[in-house]
């Protein structure tokens, strides 16, 4: 594999301690070995490979998926478990002046109709993913930033403005200078979502690999030739669903096209009703802040208080170290009745970026039958499980909801420096940290 990050990004050292591992035990998929021939094979076990592989084994296909690793080791198993709106970072106003208001329009339709997905999800097979919390609450960390929420209620009457002296009396005690909330989304407890949904595809018919890796995609025929180290796929289709942990290679087209970047998440032991008091956060609001590197958090059903934020730019033992520790020092500054509360679960993942600030769903050019789908911007509990079904739309699924909205489907260019582009995150970064201020 040709991956931008040190091998140690890939490893397990980020993600040790992850608080999900301790909440439901893996399913023990089998490896890979011999030939299997199948209608489409899906490269990568997270929520848009298994939410492809469920609706094509649904609609008949035969479906195999491979994860490199084991099941819900990468971002699927270790994201902040928020199924909310997003999966893009250009503004709304952005995107209608790029792709067309009615383009925009029908964007915003998916971000919504994406959570729906996934609650209905979550229904249909009773997978019990602890969901909880009535939409997303964004706070105002500048005054400013009120301004922008008190206009956006004006015009919205679905949304809720909470003033600052209303704060504390909506359990959301804290540095904010207000709030807004959006009656669209919930949280959950992401691997038990995932494991729910691979057992859903498995039961439809998709078959499903461990340490499986893809290593190389060849043209075989009318189809193509998948190979792992100890086995072979041979398939009519070929999705890639790796999102921030893909490959340069595989395919080729996808080198320079995404960049990943890390976010850091901890969660503290449960908490008692006196320490949630004395902090005054007893609301059970999944919650973010208006900074462009935000911090994101919610307390959980446990009563365990889940914090984490972006902007992690290198990967090694020492900067995982400093990363958890800068968590840990936001978390205090934010919350500081809780300084003596321990977090022992802390890790960290992979987000997706493209350069285009919006999702890509859509076929490779060039290669007839291979479609990928990513950059989901830290939103992918959502719009990934959507751009599954997308995906599985077009690769021959008979779906409701499988339109693929225009911005999705545009084109994606690439970053400037090809396996060196981590080089454009720190200016990018200090530009939206001073934007901060």
């Amino acid at each position: 594999m040709k991956r931008i990050y040190s091998k140690y990004a890939y490893g397990p050292g980020p993600r040790d301690t992850c608080w999900w591992d301790e909440t439901i035990a893996a399913p023990d998929w089998p490896v890979l070995q011999g030939e299997l021939a199948v209608d489409v094979a899906i490269v990568g076990g997270g929520f848009t490979g298994l939410s492809a592989a469920l609706h094509l084994a649904e609609s008949g296909a035969t479906v195999a998926v491979l994860e490199a690793e084991t099941p819900g080791w990468g971002a699927s198993g270790r994201n902040g478990g928020f199924c909310c709106l997003g999966g893009a970072t250009l503004s709304a106003p952005a995107m209608a002046n790029a792709f067309g208001t009615a383009a925009a329009e029908e964007y915003g339709r998916a971000e919504v109709n994406a959570v729906n997905l996934v609650s209905g999800l979550l229904d249909r097979f009773n997978i019990d993913a602890d969901r909880h919390s009535n939409g997303e609450t964004q706070l105002a960390h500048r005054p400013k930033d009120m301004d922008r929420f008190r206009k956006s209620a004006s015009q919205n009457p679905e949304q809720t403005l909470i003033e600052p002296a209303d704060l504390a009396a909506h359990g959301m005690n804290g540095p904010f200078h207000g709030a807004l909330t959006m009656p669209v989304g919930f949280g959950l407890n992401p691997r038990k979502y995932l494991f729910g949904l691979a057992q859903a595809a498995s039961s439809a018919g998709a078959q499903l690999f461990q340490r499986s890796a893809a290593n190389a995609i060849h043209k075989d025929g009318s189809g193509y030739l998948v190979q792992t180290k100890v086995g072979q796929l041979r398939c009519k289709q070929i999705i890639v669903a790796t999102n921030g942990y893909s490959s340069e290679d595989l395919p080729r087209w996808l080198a320079g096209r995404y960049i990943p970047t890390q976010s850091t998440v901890l969660v503290t032991r449960p908490m008692t009703i006196d320490e949630l008091s004395t902090q005054g956060w007893t609301s059970d609001q999944m919650a973010y802040d208006t900074r462009n590197l935000l911090h994101y958090f919610r307390l959980m059903p446990d009563r365990r208080f889940l914090f984490g934020m972006r902007g992690g730019l290198i990967s090694s033992p020492n900067a995982e170290s400093h990363a958890r520790r800068r968590t840990r020092r936001d978390f205090e500054r934010m919350f500081p009745a809780w300084r003596n509360v321990p977090s022992v679960n802390s890790w960290s993942g992979m987000v997706c970026l493209s350069r285009k600030q919006v999702p890509f769903a859509g076929p490779v050019p060039g290669q007839r039958g291979i479609f990928a789908g990513f950059a989901y911007h830290g939103n992918g509990v959502a719009m990934g499980t959507n751009v599954g079904r997308l995906l599985a739309g077009m690769a021959g699924a008979n779906v409701v909801g499988s339109k693929v909205p225009e911005v999705i489907r545009s084109p994606t260019g690439r970053f400037p420096f090809g396996r060196a582009r981590r080089v454009l995150l720190p200016a990018a970064y200090a530009v939206m940290g001073l934007a901060d201020l």
